[in-house]
């Protein structure tokens, strides 16, 4: 059996399914990992929502800002951006049955030395801690009152962790590092405006990744979220969107011996 993790996808279906030739996967023994944001700006996330959906429990994926956006949208608590592609989806006839097993995904996954996470943890966030805070979470999205978090879900602040935090604050700041993050401070302040490279970054902030001594530095870091910087893979990080969405490529990594798979991809957006 082998376990590979895939990059954002964002609607490219074509492109995934390429990929999976590309790696030979075989449904009955593998298992695919995706880093979140399955939907939006590509033209086939209806396609990549019912492919993913039914894999079942051959696919572990966590959300990401793009996957939170439609369920906000659908729920009338955001409105579609220019450039969002997420009418097929809204107008299909299975939309609540794919719409109720998105907001089931969780937000982090972890298995032996790799965790998974859309977008970054805070630098004072163990991966113990972190998946204990990502639990909280999914039990709000999934409650009785998981439309009170959605009207309550966007916002930039609080911009840091403090564990008196609680409600709609708590969970806010939670989902906002989880699939949004990409700088933060040395003290754990986000900021969530950049979304150049490495080498630009405002002064005081660092790739949240850099931060020293960050507290999940003990695992391997499987993420997506962050274009700019590519597929940058670290002894302890694993960044995967290669930029599908924009022309460059979809990656998979096979996590037992870290092979690197790519294949091109049609640029779908500017």
């Amino acid at each position: 059996m082998a376990t590979y993790a895939i990059g954002d996808l964002q609607g490219c279906f074509d492109p995934l399914q390429e990929l999976i030739g590309e790696i030979g996967f075989r449904e009955s023994e593998d298992r695919l990992w995706f880093v979140g944001d399955l939907v939006n700006r590509g033209a086939q996330s209806l396609e990549i929502l019912r492919f993913v959906k039914s894999l079942g429990d051959r696919a572990v994926t966590v959300l990401g800002n793009h996957d939170l956006h439609l369920l906000m949208v659908a729920e009338g608590h955001a409105k579609q951006h220019r450039k969002d592609t997420l009418g097929a989806i809204l107008d299909a006839p299975d939309r609540d049955e794919l719409l109720t097993w998105l907001r089931g995904l969780p937000l982090m996954h972890s298995d032996g030395e790799y965790a998974m996470v859309h977008a970054g943890l805070l630098p004072s966030w163990s991966v113990g801690k972190a998946l204990d805070l990502a639990r909280e979470t999914e039990q709000a999205l999934q409650g009785s009152d998981w439309r009170g978090l959605m009207a309550q879900m966007y916002g930039n602040q609080p911009d840091h962790w403090d564990d008196a935090l609680s409600g709609y604050d708590r969970l806010r700041v939670i989902i906002n590092a989880m699939t949004r993050l990409r700088i933060c401070t040395p003290a754990g302040h986000m900021e969530f405006s950049h979304k150049g490279g490495i080498e630009d970054i405002p002064p005081g902030y660092v790739a949240w990744f850099a931060v020293p001594g960050r507290k999940s530095a003990n695992a391997t870091i499987i993420c997506g979220h962050w274009s700019a910087i590519g597929l940058l893979a670290q002894k302890n990080l694993l960044a995967l969107d290669s930029g599908c969405l924009w022309g460059r490529s979809l990656t998979a990594l096979r996590l037992e011996d870290r092979r690197i798979y790519q294949v091109n991809c049609p640029k779908l957006a500017d």
